[in-house]
């Protein structure tokens, strides 16, 4: 499933799914687009999913969910 599909399956706006991540809505919206975001952030998404689902989903499976994992 992608990102769209759990916000829809949360029953989330995308204003409510920014503020259940505790993020700007810019931020969630560059990952609803498929852009790069901190790992944090994509942290934070998968986390409220989890909760609201009752289930661990990690971020590494929602499709689309891209996220910087640069070594340093």
């Amino acid at each position: 499933m992608n990102l769209e599909d759990y916000r829809i399956t949360c029953g989330w706006s995308k204003n409510e799914m920014a503020r259940q991540a505790s993020m700007d809505f810019n931020t969630l919206n560059r990952a609803l687009n498929g852009e790069n975001v901190s790992l944090g952030t994509a942290d934070k998404i998968a986390a409220a999913i989890s909760r609201k689902l009752g289930r661990s989903i990690p971020w590494q499976t929602i499709e689309g969910l891209n996220a910087n994992v640069k070594s340093l």
